[in-house]
Parts: C-alpha cells; structure tokens; sequence
C-alpha cells in the first residue's frame, strides 16, 4: 500500500505549480504546509486571457503497486470541484489520468476514487487511444481545479492512499 501522507512539513517540498500561465492566463496556485498537520492547495482562478485553471505536481512521486483498485483520499474542500491528476511518464507534457471529486465544504471526509474514475487527457482534452491507467507506472501526482470554477479555493490534503489487492 503507497500512501502520500501530509502531515509533516516536508511533505509539501517538490511540488511545482502548472498554472494557466503557461498559455498566456494569469492563474496562480501553490501546495502549501498547514501547522495543523495538512497540505493545503490553493490559489485564485482567472478566465481572462484564455486561461481557467491552476494545477500543482510532484514530479517524482510513485504511488501505486501492482493491484491497485483506486485511491482513498482524506480532504476537507470549499465547495468547488478538484482533480487528482496522475501521470506514467516522466517529463512536462504527456497525458493525465484525471478523476474528478467535490468534497464538501468545512468537513474533512474520505473519498474513494476507483482506477476506472481516471480518463486520460491531453492538455484537457480526452485521448481515447491511450494506454489503461496503470497505477504500479504511476510517476508523478498533482491536483488541479478548472471548468470555469473562477475565483480564490482551497482543497486541505491529509493523505491519499492507494487501496487495492
């Protein structure tokens, strides 16, 4: 079983955002330590200059083993709509294996997110030719938030578990 466990403060080193900066937009996020013992991700969302998303990934995190059925996951959101991204291939730019969830606001729960929740996408778009997600090839891990959801948010991370055989 991998776990990403957020509670200490190196937990949150390594993370890069990928805003919608890189394709002109002004959207800015961040994957920061809480001293209550969590990750928080947040930032604001513009749609101006074509943009609408923010994203933060860890370029070198496995998670995941042969067996893996999904991913539990411990978050207190605000409402909005988030995606765990999870890539098979090193570098920037490849397909992400998105799955969607909307915690709810001000309550930490645990969400279940089977393997066959995650679609592969090409920079937003679906790729319908690519490969089965694989999580045991699993080598980097973000989270993201787009679909027109402007405006400032936050996802509160405690863990995310890879669950499975």
């Amino acid at each position: 079983m991998k776990v990403l466990d957020f509670s200490i403060p190196s937990s949150v080193e390594g993370w890069v955002a990928i805003d919608d900066r890189v394709m002109g937009g002004i959207s800015s996020s961040q994957l920061r330590f809480h001293p209550d013992g969590h990750a928080v991700f947040e930032g604001d969302v513009s749609t101006a200059n074509g943009g609408g998303f923010a994203s933060v990934r860890h370029p070198a995190l496995r998670l995941g083993i042969q067996g893996t059925e999904g991913y539990r996951l411990h978050v207190r959101g605000d409402g909005k709509r988030f995606k765990l991204n999870l890539r098979m291939e090193d570098g920037l730019d490849g397909v992400n294996y998105q799955a969607g969830f909307q915690p709810p606001a001000d309550r930490w729960v645990e969400i279940l997110l089977p393997i066959s929740n995650f679609s592969p996408r090409y920079r937003g778009r679906p790729v319908p030719s690519a490969p089965p997600l694989r999580p045991e090839k699993v080598c980097q891990v973000g989270w993201m938030v787009a679909d027109g959801q402007a405006g400032f948010f936050q996802l509160y991370i405690r863990a995310v578990t890879a669950v499975g055989t």
